[in-house]
């Protein structure tokens, strides 16, 4: 019960910051020494951007992560080779000085010096895919009607792609990201329901904005693992390992390079 109280612990921490290895981090949470969590995203809209260093704590800590400040940050835009040193903005917080906006196709690679240790971590930047619209699934379920958002848009042809999707309701970002790839709908016309255990987290008048990210593999595969977590635990059960992370030596969270579209509505 306490691993599962501090593993969704991590999920709440994890969700709304809003990403090369494949690997499951599994930690011993209940008397487990503290591990840094690294949040960072380079996207295709003008920066500047940050990145977010953290610690977590033990089951019987206040659920309050302590921000890691005296770190040296970098992000180097490995395609042409500028990099830039990040400035400590807030305590914990890193924001980009001389990164004015990502470009698809480049790799960007992040550097942290933090604690005594050094982390790292590379995304690729996809090329872009537009959201054409947002439609609502409306589901009749025990006499109550859920809706569900539905993004469609063009899935380009040929390509493996990789999709993340955050809602934000009456400006407020809902705590789950939804994850889907296009194994089994490359090129096709996407309409795919953003599907929540929520019955009732959409309301007509609502209004809502949402976002499309187009995200590298390692990414997706993160995101994917927080969202099967999160799904499987229904806040309740135990959840199998915590995410897979593209950052080295240890750390929990994600670097992304990702490119961002979005849409908003009024939900009907």
């Amino acid at each position: 019960m306490k691993r599962s109280n501090i593993q969704l612990r991590f999920l709440l921490l994890i969700i709304p910051f809003y990403y090369c290895c494949k690997k499951v981090i599994n930690v011993n949470l209940n008397n487990a020494a503290p591990q840094i969590v690294i949040q960072g995203n380079v996207t295709n809209t003008v920066g500047p951007y940050q990145v977010r260093i953290t610690q977590t704590v033990n089951f019987s800590a206040d659920n309050t992560f302590p921000p890691v400040s005296g770190a040296a940050v970098k992000i180097t835009d490995v395609t042409t080779g500028q990099t830039d040193v990040l400035t400590e903005t807030s305590p914990g917080i890193y924001t980009t000085v001389a990164l004015p906006q990502g470009t698809p196709g480049h790799t960007y690679q992040l550097n942290i010096s933090a604690l005594g240790q050094t982390y790292q971590a590379s995304s690729a930047m996809p090329l872009p895919v537009v959201l054409d619209s947002v439609t609502f699934q409306h589901v009749k379920a025990f006499s109550k009607t859920k809706i569900n958002a539905v993004p469609n848009f063009q899935d380009p042809p040929g390509i493996a792609n990789y999709y993340t999707f955050q809602e934000y309701i009456n400006g407020k970002l809902l705590a789950r990201t939804f994850s889907f790839d296009d194994r089994l709908s490359d090129g096709k016309y996407i309409s795919r329901p953003l599907n929540t255990s929520d019955s009732a987290y959409l309301n007509p008048g609502d209004l809502l904005v949402l976002q499309m990210s187009c995200v590298d593999k390692n990414v997706y595969n993160y995101f994917n693992t927080l969202q099967q977590a999160a799904d499987a635990n229904g806040f309740q059960s135990a959840t199998p390992s915590n995410p897979y992370t593209n950052i080295t030596n240890n750390a929990l969270g994600y670097f992304s390079a990702n490119t961002v579209t979005s849409k908003s509505t009024t939900v009907k």
